[in-house]
């Protein structure tokens, strides 16, 4: 068997003209759907970015238990897993530079072989000493451009910008060059698996020019493909000059998924390899008058993303629609079945490919969320979104981990000194892990650099209202779904603590 796996980041579900999406042709996305199951009811799990991954790596999820950070070394990696079983190669490509930062350590270095692009974000790729900061600030809008310096600030996107002068420079367009060269290079050869992953559509919204073309806005003003989360305060024309790069920069994303379609049209390979395609999260546009994701509610544009599998053995589901529940977690064990690989115990999700040949349920509910937020619960109609109950009444939390790093810092000396030795749970192979505090003003805490807002407990029915406008009030619901949510966060083993904070402890019991 083989397997190409494409991860994209932020690509919003309502986007897709898969999914309904109108305000952007997207055919290669179409082309896609008209080749495999496109799933209809599909969510994240633990957000964002690195933490998606762990879930997406390890079929189980991870924010109850610690922020973002690097794969465990009691964690089972679906790639180790697939070269322990049957001598599957390995091959990432990737431009997603958070994978090689403190908080990435581990996830790289799991596959037989990868490649990585340089640019994108804050990547710290070419080196200028004395950056033209003048010329900067007349160039791009000021909510995105402040002149820090410091390791967080959105300094070295400008640096990198400027080396990306032709399209074939981009970093989406190397990545797509890269796989397609992979698969050129082994397609004689069987048990293998690539993963092309693009850090593309997340901001900054930096698309080759000719994206932009039939997509006009009024905006005038310096370069605004930057979106600040939360509530910036954009102008109407602002907020359509940042919707328009986002569309160019998706449309961009289509045209470079369709060379990938082509090779697999060109070559036959629809009838001996699988194809996965999905996405980690979405990101709010101004909808909800929102824009980003971490800060605001997880509403149903960063929550609910697109998932498409094909599957030879399954060439009958070509072109059809899964109703079935599923999420992030899911795919580790699918992979693992595709390949035919045992599926470790401590793994949470379930395989696709029985939903492949009958559209039926494989779980009553969803949980996700980000570590310090809300915990958050689906059950296919009702979105149920879970704060602690008072403020002023938080319930300390702790990260529980054996790698004490944060996205790209060491866990400070004010996180470790109450450090204590817990567990172990379940998942973590009789190996203990260190309780660490989370301390509120410690300078990584996620919380802390991201404030939530609208931090309430809300209930949405998304049958009737899938915009989630107005607020459900239907307490027998809201009970059902707090007794969900507390049995699904006990088959995670979420600590203690994790329940007393949303005020859980004897529910559903």
């Amino acid at each position: 068997m083989r397997l190409i796996f494409v991860l994209f980041d932020s690509l919003n579900r309502h986007a897709l003209g898969a999914y309904g999406g109108r305000l952007l042709p997207t055919p290669n996305f179409d082309r896609l759907a008209a080749c495999s199951a496109t799933f209809d009811r599909h969510y994240v799990g633990s957000l964002p970015c690195m933490p998606a991954r762990r879930d997406l790596m390890t079929g189980r999820l991870n924010f109850l238990h610690r922020a973002w950070g690097p794969l465990e070394p009691f964690d089972n990696a679906f790639p180790e897993v697939l070269r322990a079983a049957s001598g599957t190669y390995s091959h990432l490509v990737t431009d997603h530079y958070h994978y090689f930062e403190d908080g990435g350590v581990g996830f790289h270095g799991r596959y037989s072989s990868w490649e990585f692009f340089r640019g994108q974000e804050k990547d710290k790729w070419k080196g200028l000493v004395a950056p033209p900061m003048e010329r900067w600030r007349g160039t791009y809008h000021p909510t995105q451009f402040d002149g820090r310096t410091d390791p967080n600030a959105n300094l070295p996107y400008y640096v990198s910008r400027e080396q990306m002068r032709e399209e074939a420079q981009f970093p989406l367009a190397l990545c797509t060059a890269a796989a397609l060269e992979f698969l050129e290079t082994n397609r004689g050869a069987d048990n293998w698996l690539l993963q092309l992953e693009c850090f593309d559509p997340h901001e900054p919204f930096f698309a080759a020019a000719r994206f932009r073309d039939g997509l006009p806005t009024n905006y005038r003003g310096p370069v605004l493909d930057w979106p600040r989360y939360g509530q910036p305060g954009y102008a109407p024309e602002e907020e359509a000059e940042l919707r328009a790069n986002y569309l160019a920069l998706l449309a961009m994303c289509d045209e470079y998924l369709g060379r990938l379609l082509d090779w697999m049209d060109a070559t036959g390979a629809w009838g001996d390899t699988a194809l996965i395609v999905s996405t980690d999260h979405g990101l709010l546009l101004g909808e909800h008058e929102y824009w980003g994701k971490n800060r605001p509610p997880f509403f149903e544009e960063v929550a609910h993303i697109p998932l498409f599998l094909h599957h030879p053995d399954f060439a009958s589901a070509a072109g059809t629609r899964r109703g079935a529940l599923t999420q992030t977690t899911d795919l580790m064990p699918t992979i693992l079945d595709i390949f035919g690989a045992p599926v470790p115990p401590e793994v949470r999700g379930r395989s696709l490919l029985p939903v492949l040949a009958r559209d039926e349920p494989v779980r009553e509910g969803v949980i996700y969320g980000q570590f310090g937020g809300a915990v958050n619960c689906c059950d296919g109609r009702f979105a149920y979104l879970r704060y602690p109950e008072a403020e002023g009444a938080e319930v300390q939390l702790h990260h529980y981990t054996l790698m004490p790093v944060h996205m790209r810092t060491f866990f400070e000396p004010q996180e470790l000194a109450r450090a204590e030795l817990a567990g172990p749970f379940g998942f973590t192979k009789g190996m203990p892990v260190l309780k660490l505090p989370l301390v509120p003003d410690a300078a990584a805490n996620m919380i802390h650099r991201y404030p939530l807002l609208d931090a309430r407990t809300a209930l949405y029915d998304l049958d009737s209202d899938p915009g989630q406008a107005t607020p459900l009030d239907a307490p027998a619901e809201a009970v059902r779904l707090a007794g969900l949510m507390r049995r699904l966060m006990a088959e995670q083993e979420a600590p203690p603590e994790a329940y007393a904070r949303l005020g859980l402890e004897g529910v559903g019991q």
